[in-house]
């Protein structure tokens, strides 16, 4: 069992940074692959990004590319998602999720076990 915790959201204007923080309890993240994934209203959830559990190798949505960074301390049991460049489009609830699955890309929410209860974000213009 995992439970997950996000922080760090709030409002910031385009163009700004953000850091996101998962922090996670029960198991270590060193054993699950971790997500990001977003919803905005009236929207369905999609895939932000993940790193890998082995490597820390990352994968993001071709949204986010170049602009949100994802990294993990497995010591403090903590993934993050540096957020850059933001846009009014990014604004959403983020959501931190964690998988013992081993496969890739992982983009597809119904392939996360366990899930954090999100932290707005709001981007102005």
């Amino acid at each position: 069992q995992v439970q997950l915790v996000e922080s760090g959201g709030g409002l910031v204007q385009a163009g700004g940074s953000l850091r996101l923080s998962c922090a996670a309890s029960g198991r270590t993240l060193s054993t699950n692959n971790m997500g990001w994934f977003r919803q905005a209203p009236g929207k369905e959830r999609e895939f932000v990004g993940r790193i890998s559990r082995r490597d820390s190798a990352t994968y993001y949505a071709d949204s986010v590319k170049g602009r949100f960074t994802l990294s993990r301390d497995n010591a403090k049991n903590t993934v993050y998602l540096q957020m850059n460049s933001v846009k009014p489009e990014d604004t959403a609830v983020y959501y931190c999720a964690a998988t013992p699955r081993l496969g890739s890309p992982l983009q597809r929410a119904v392939e996360y076990e366990y899930w954090g209860q999100g932290t707005q974000v709001t981007v102005s213009s």
